[in-house]
């Protein structure tokens, strides 16, 4: 009468289980670019967001300044006509591209239109704000 399994029987089973974390990685690692994507358009109109409420609740204008791989947020001092950092942050596996610098007023508006385009290898975000100040996101 035998008890436990045999050398065999317990290598083929390790080999099994090694293929299916093999296989489960490998497919979780190419989802990686598609979850940065999201995370750094999600971010990006959360600040977006951000600056605006700032603007309208502190009544003076806030801008935010796109990077490569980031952005800043500042606000406008009036007596001093200068732009101190409110907040900075960064996104992981993107590049930015923005046509312009948009400053939100205290009346919830912005300077100008902007588009700023959030891409790496899974694909393209494009975050539009409109004069009126609402930001919108749509995936290329």
């Amino acid at each position: 009468m035998r008890k436990g399994f045999a050398l065999i029987e317990a290598l083929a089973v390790m080999i099994l289980a090694g293929v299916l974390v093999y296989g489960a990685s490998s497919a979780l690692t190419n989802l990686a670019p598609k979850y940065r994507l999201k995370k750094a358009s999600w971010e990006l109109q959360t600040r977006l967001n951000y600056a605006r409420y700032r603007a309208i609740f502190e009544g003076c204008p806030f801008r935010v300044r796109f990077e490569p791989h980031g952005y800043v947020v500042e606000k406008h001092d009036e007596t001093l006509d200068v732009w101190h950092p409110a907040a900075l942050g960064s996104v992981e596996g993107v590049e930015i591209e923005a046509n312009n610098s948009p400053t939100f007023y205290p009346v919830g508006s912005v300077s100008n239109m902007a588009t700023i385009l959030i891409s790496n290898s899974w694909g393209t975000y494009r975050i539009t704000i409109a004069i009126s100040g609402r930001v919108k996101a749509a995936l290329l």
